[in-house]
């Protein structure tokens, strides 16, 4: 990086034109030679997207950490019901990399169909089939567009999750809300562009990171805030005893005046991203209790989302929160609901996943449809992987187990942009390849020119939730370390075919 290059990236606007003595001549000089200068996040609150015109004014995203099962939830295969604990076909897999959980099992591969019947929807396209653990959500598959060949690369949770989380296997990227925040801003002053809720779950095995809604290396007021369901909803929203309201203001004003002093000798852009936490957080300490207070709600949206509504911390309660944020401006919004890897006994496992989150995701479409809102906001469900065709451990008909399955999963989407009542992609029989209509097996690794139709790389995936937000993922970078980084690298197609 050239020294004038380095100057530009750490002089502000305001440092440029408190410093400047040369008049208006050299503030048009600045306008001209240094566009990069002016907030983009400032100028994306006024016209929507800093791109396009978007079709969604905010993300609702549904994550579901472990890996759901896409063979006993969305992706119907009969025919493996006539392949029960038969190994899988050596050319189904074709030498493919599995876990080593499963790659020297002393039963193999037995082939494992799922114990649920599965409904058929009739829709726009060939229709949707759901299965039994999620009635609640069949009554919405009108509204879904349904894809059932996402796939990645990556193969255990941590990197997986990382992954389609900030872009990178490595830890140390932006997440996805954080490029949203860097790029559009908020709307609203009182609450960040950006919050994220753990939901309650019964089977909670994996840790879930900061990193995973962290800023990297952007400046760190991009970062997640995460809403808590005990004590104060965020940490250290309420005043110490003794700490007045006007205590506090006088507080900050002190803070802010010595922080303002260390940036204007040092010019780290950080200080000021500190500056405006610290004032984010003084008004979300009126703006967050009113948000979290349910007691408004009437109990026609208790009947919607159901009684767990009632108890902070659940999934439910979670959904109706992002309905809340998404009403006052929040753009990025993301539940994360744990305890979805099922290696063994997946039945019980995911008996219990599907009755915490079936009644909130429904009733969240529902919501946001009666009150004009879905049309603006773009709902993603989904994990960072699907699980295998064959058997974790023992196998029968009643209970088995699942390892991990990138080669293809489901995911759907809903509202803010996206086709409804439709599905997208097709596996084999074995929903362990994709598959083009033909049935032949597709290799649909992605390169930065081609893409396969009929797919989803996660890099997709993240394409298309920018496009639909009025971003061109090819054009939204950040420079760190000499280099332009995006959120998804050097990869990535935005997938026309599911856009309405």
């Amino acid at each position: 990086m050239t020294p004038v290059r380095e100057r530009e990236l750490m002089m502000t606007r305001r440092q440029l034109f408190g410093r400047t003595a040369l008049g208006l001549g050299t503030l048009a000089m600045a306008d001209v030679m240094s566009p990069w200068m002016t907030s983009a996040s400032e100028d994306a609150i006024v016209r929507g997207g800093i791109h396009h015109a978007p079709k969604a004014k905010r993300v609702i995203y549904l994550f579901m950490s472990g890996g759901p099962s896409h063979h006993d939830l969305w992706d119907y295969k009969p025919k493996m019901q006539d392949m029960f604990g038969q190994q899988l076909p050596d050319h189904i897999r074709s030498g493919q990399r599995i876990t080593g959980m499963t790659a020297n099992q002393k039963n193999g591969l037995p082939v494992a169909p799922s114990k649920y019947k599965f409904t058929h929807h009739e829709n726009n396209d060939r229709g949707v089939w759901v299965s039994e653990l999620l009635p609640h959500t069949a009554t919405v598959v009108k509204d879904l567009c349904v894809i059932h060949t996402a796939f990645t690369e990556a193969i255990n949770h941590d990197p997986a999750i990382t992954y389609i989380q900030t872009g990178s296997q490595v830890p140390g990227r932006p997440s996805l809300g954080s490029w949203l925040s860097y790029g559009l801003g908020s709307p609203n002053k009182n609450l960040p562009g950006y919050v994220v809720m753990h939901a309650n779950s019964r089977h909670a095995e994996q840790s879930l990171f900061a990193r995973l809604w962290g800023t990297g290396f952007m400046p760190s007021e991009h970062q997640g805030i995460l809403l808590r369901s005990q004590g104060d909803p965020v940490l250290y929203l309420s005043n110490p005893p003794g700490v007045s309201s006007r205590d506090r203001r006088r507080q900050l004003d002190a803070l802010a005046s010595l922080n303002q002093e260390m940036h204007r000798q040092f010019a780290d852009p950080e200080i000021l991203s500190r500056i405006r936490q610290h004032e984010m957080a003084y008004r979300m300490q009126t703006s967050v209790p009113e948000l979290m207070d349910l007691s408004t709600e009437g109990d026609e949206t208790f009947e919607l989302y159901g009684e767990e509504a009632r108890q902070p911390g659940s999934f439910a309660a979670c959904c109706l929160n992002a309905r809340r944020l998404a009403e006052r401006g929040v753009r990025n919004i993301q539940i994360f609901h744990r305890g979805w890897d099922a290696h063994g006994n997946l039945p019980r496992e995911h008996e219990d996943q599907c009755q915490d989150i079936d009644q909130g995701c429904a009733a969240l479409i529902k919501d946001l449809k009666r009150r004009g809102m879905l049309d603006e906001t773009l709902v993603v469900w989904g994990g960072e992987f699907g699980r295998t065709a064959y058997c974790q451990g023992g196998l029968t008909r009643e209970n088995y187990g699942r390892d991990h399955h990138p080669r293809c999963f489901t995911v759907w989407m809903a509202g803010g942009g996206v086709k409804p009542g439709i599905t997208y992609g097709r596996t084999d029989d074995y929903g362990y390849n994709i598959t083009d209509a033909d049935g032949n097996t597709l290799d649909p690794q992605p390169t930065k020119e081609h893409w396969t139709p009929g797919t989803m790389h996660i890099h997709d995936l993240n394409a298309t939730i920018l496009h639909l937000m009025g971003i061109d993922h090819r054009k939204l970078t950040y420079r760190y370390q000499g280099r332009d980084f995006r959120l998804t690298d050097i990869h990535g197609h935005v997938i026309h075919d599911i856009l309405a």
